[in-house]
């Protein structure tokens, strides 16, 4: 796993070393910025990348001139890799930690207080598998409508069986994309 473009351009990733973790492929992630590319992403843009592992995404964005990023991460032992990650990249300065649940937090502010114009939410595959009105991911993507300027995007990977709903709150689905297994559904906030 590495940094694919950018300024830390080639950067490998420190991983755990156990299979905890569901690292997106190097092929998939670079698809998904060429697509984000599309509508102005990441470039100056204040980040939020949930469920985040050891960073991969977020780091794509910060290498790629995202303006700053919060990375949000329950699992402690996962949380010291992506903080020896963030050093490694130089971002300390233009990142914060969060070790909490996603589903019970969303994306906290993080830069200046202010909410998000691109939030990444990468569950493991078992919570998303429910995305109907009343489910785990919808909870969160209402909370994240709280979070997330108008006119801003959140970007949700999940298995390619897992179909998102046409609106959830505010967020409409504008694309989706699929590679193997794996789908990413980009969704907008319409109204606030």
């Amino acid at each position: 796993m590495r940094i694919i473009a950018g300024s830390k351009r080639g950067m490998k990733l420190l991983s755990p070393k156990t299979g905890i973790s569901r690292p997106i492929a190097d092929r998939v992630k670079e698809s998904l910025f060429s697509v984000l590319y599309n509508y102005g992403l990441p470039d100056g843009k204040i980040v939020a990348d949930l469920f985040c592992g050891v960073g991969s995404l977020g780091l794509e964005a910060l290498s790629r001139a995202a303006l700053f990023v919060t990375f949000v991460e329950q699992d402690a032992g996962i949380v010291k890799i992506l903080n020896r990650n963030i050093e490694k990249a130089r971002f300390a300065k233009e990142s914060k930690v969060i070790t909490a649940n996603a589903f019970s937090v969303g994306a906290p502010p993080g830069f200046d207080r202010r909410c998000y114009e691109l939030v990444f939410v990468d569950p493991p595959y078992a919570c998303t598998l429910e995305a109907a009105a009343g489910s785990q991911l919808s909870g969160l993507l209402n909370r994240l409508s709280e979070q997330v300027v108008p006119e801003g995007f959140v970007l949700v990977r999940t298995h390619r069986r897992t179909n998102l709903l046409e609106h959830y709150g505010w967020f409409q689905t504008i694309e989706r994309r699929q590679w193997g297994n794996t789908a990413i559904t980009i969704l907008q906030q319409v109204k606030k």
